[in-house]
């Protein structure tokens, strides 16, 4: 499929059928955490970038190939900033008349200033924006986002989202080893999310290949330290652990790099991943994977990562 994936286990979402409907990479920031790459270059231009009747079709067709309970949640998770789809909130609506598996939209939050923006995204069941800095410079130097998509812009567009939305708002804050997991700095965080008001708070590190070489998560004393400065609404969420789901419908190289585009997989995590497919092929399959020209490896904290080939990762 060339718009949905998995489902795949998701640390907050159970299993997670995603669908992404903005291609790699479009984005209006430049992490140095994010696990697909560099934003070469960086888009600020909303648009239908994907055919939304297509993106979906897909998902009837996904919906259709699962059996009651193998889907928790239906997410809008790009291959970037999913805002960036012009027409999200038509999509929101359309999937969510097909189901009532509830829908979720994970974002960067920088478009949510905008008014039509919040209006698209009050027909989803839950929305996780991204929160990593209590500073305009901390939030340069962490989300590298596109020129004049600011700090005042990102916090003002949440207050105004929590104010207008009815449904579930899980703030995410990634950790960065020496950047946000200070003493001061998760005290910014907390003072600038008093004002936002999220039903959650969800502490996340890197688990995924960060696109930077430096970027490290933060140790465990650092991790406490940001519950406890974040308060009772923060919870530590884990990586998670489950079935990547590879369906039967096309070729499994293809089925793979579906998944790997919008998610990167540890090596061990792919390996046990063929082996529900195909046991005792694994290694031919690997070798496919890989001279294929789809896919590549990207090795961080001394582990490999499978990840889309066009996903730029500097040395």
């Amino acid at each position: 499929m060339k718009y949905v994936f998995g489902p795949v286990p998701s640390r907050r979402l159970g299993q997670s059928l995603g669908i992404d409907p903005v291609p790699l990479k479009t984005c209006n920031w430049n992490c140095v955490y994010c696990q697909l790459g560099r934003s070469k270059p960086l888009v600020n231009r909303r648009g239908e970038y994907f055919p939304r009747e297509e993106i979906v079709n897909e998902v009837g067709q996904a919906l259709a190939s699962h059996e009651p309970g193998e889907i928790d949640w239906l997410t809008f998770v790009g291959s970037g900033e999913t805002t960036l789809h012009a027409h999200i909130g038509w999509l929101i609506r359309q999937v969510k008349s097909l189901t009532n598996i509830p829908v979720a939209v994970i974002t960067n939050g920088s478009l949510l200033y905008l008014p039509e923006v919040r209006l698209e995204l009050s027909a989803a069941d839950a929305v996780l924006p991204t929160f990593d800095a209590g500073n305009a410079a901390l939030y340069r130097k962490i989300n590298r986002p596109y020129p004049g998509v600011s700090y005042d812009r990102l916090l003002e567009g949440l207050t105004e989202f929590r104010v207008e939305y009815q449904g579930k708002l899980w703030v995410e804050v990634m950790l960065v080893s020496g950047l946000n997991d200070t003493e001061i700095a998760l005290s910014e965080i907390a003072a600038a999310l008093k004002r936002v008001q999220p039903d959650e708070v969800h502490l996340l590190q890197p688990d995924r290949p960060p696109v930077e070489t430096w970027v490290r998560p933060p140790n465990e004393e650092g991790m406490l330290r940001s519950r406890a400065i974040l308060g009772s609404i923060a919870r530590i969420v884990h990586p998670a652990s489950g079935i990547f789901s590879l369906g039967k419908a096309e070729p499994l190289v293809d089925a793979v790099v579906g998944i790997i585009r919008r998610h990167p997989m540890r090596e061990d995590e792919l390996i046990e991943t063929l082996k529900q497919v195909s046991p005792g092929e694994v290694t031919g399959a690997l070798m496919e994977l890989e001279e294929s020209g789809k896919a590549q490896v990207v090795e961080r904290y001394g582990v490999r990562f499978w990840s889309a080939s066009p996903a730029y990762y500097p040395d």
